[in-house]
């Protein structure tokens, strides 16, 4: 029945499935920020309000350098399209083009215009998803222990430590993820510097912040800014410099980060092998799109570990192999009666003409029972042997 409840309840909110596991993904991340601030004495309440609120900073905070970029740099851009010629002739296997400015500009204004009408439609649609958004992640937040004892009641008593395990590679894969992607943004800024400073652009900076801005955005990427400048540098007849643009850049700044960068720190701070996150990635966003870029690595985090639960379960051996190696210490343990002028026997101690089986203990003529004692020389409590 709960199963089936579950893909009811998927089917009729498909469309917001995708929010709804971003949602989750970021609350893993805010969890511990929300128990440090309730350490701090915020009510839950406040703590999650605020780890709702810095992360929607921050998610802002990542664009703001490209608006700043775009604002700054807008009249060196209106300039450069006034640079274009106004006809470009184009010689392609014997074939001659003639493209003019006017009718490129206008099938650029056409799409505009219909990027701007499609954005506008989606606009109350990509709202709501906000909103919900930032509702899920608050709630989550503030009832973060009924949701885990809700799905904690699901586990069978006796798979609660590989419940815990996945858990626990859950949140160090998302975090891995989410530190991986500012990373990479990181390493696309130091490698398109040199790269736009050895093409001849002048304003490297700028071209470096929106090639790691772009990295955030899934499956374009830089790409779109290199495929944009080697369309500029072809309408004004300059093709090698286009060709150098689309193929280095594409491979320095595009590829390189993502082949480089991304297994490598995945490796270090996930423990999931480069080769499993490169496909965990690429395959992600090839089959679920932008939000395969989360979801194809957690899958494949999450393969490792249920791989190496099972191991362990099948293998109990190997897992017990390293307390195997643990030596006794020398002498008798803990477990075994420290003999002092007696001779033990079967649990029975005898010295000195006194007996003691089963907790009997008679000597000087008194006898002792459970626990009593009638003489004051007899010990009364055999622990502190």
């Amino acid at each position: 029945m709960f199963v089936l409840v579950g893909a009811a309840a998927a089917l009729l909110l498909q469309s917001v499935l995708g929010t709804v596991f971003f949602a989750v993904t970021v609350a893993y991340l805010l969890w511990p920020i929300r128990r440090g601030l309730v350490a701090r004495g915020l009510s839950h309440r406040a703590a999650s309000g605020v780890a709702t609120l810095g992360a929607f900073l921050m998610a802002v905070l990542v664009f703001v350098p490209l608006a700043v970029v775009v604002y700054l740099r807008f009249e060196s851009f209106v300039a450069l399209i006034g640079l274009l010629p106004a006809e470009l002739h184009l010689d392609v296997f014997g074939f001659q083009y003639a493209v003019t400015l006017e009718a490129l500009t206008s099938v650029v204004v056409d799409v505009v215009e219909r990027s701007a009408r499609r954005a506008a439609a989606a606009a109350p649609v990509l709202v709501l998803k906000a909103t919900l958004f930032v509702f899920l992640v608050y709630s989550l937040l503030s009832y973060g222990e009924d949701a885990q004892q809700a799905v904690t009641a699901l586990v069978p008593p006796g798979y609660h430590d590989a419940a815990a395990a996945l858990n626990r590679r859950t949140r160090e894969t998302l975090f891995a993820i989410y530190v991986l992607q500012a990373a990479t943004a990181l390493g696309t800024f130091v490698l398109a510097v040199p790269v736009f400073f050895a093409l001849g652009y002048d304003s490297v900076v700028t071209l470096a912040t929106v090639s790691a801005v772009l990295q955030f955005v899934p499956v374009v990427g830089p790409s779109v800014l290199l495929a944009g400048l080697a369309a500029y540098h072809v309408a004004v007849g300059e093709l090698l410099r286009a060709v150098l643009v689309f193929f280095v850049g594409g491979l320095v700044i595009a590829l390189l980060p993502d082949v480089l960068i991304r297994p490598r720190l995945a490796r270090e701070t996930a423990d999931i092998p480069g080769s499993l996150y490169f496909v965990g990635f690429f395959g992600g966003v090839l089959t679920l799109g932008p939000i395969g870029v989360v979801a194809g690595p957690l899958v494949v985090g999450l393969f490792v570990e249920s791989a190496a639960l099972l191991s362990s379960e099948l293998h109990p051996a190997d897992r017990g192999s390293a307390a195997g190696g643990v030596s006794e210490p020398d002498g008798n343990d803990g477990d075994d009666a420290t003999e002092d002028d007696h001779d033990t026997v079967d649990g029975e101690d005898t010295g000195d003409g006194d007996d003691r089986e089963d907790g009997e203990d008679t000597g000087d003529g008194d006898d002792r029972e459970d626990g009593e004692n009638t003489d004051d020389h007899d010990t009364v409590d055999s622990d502190r042997f």
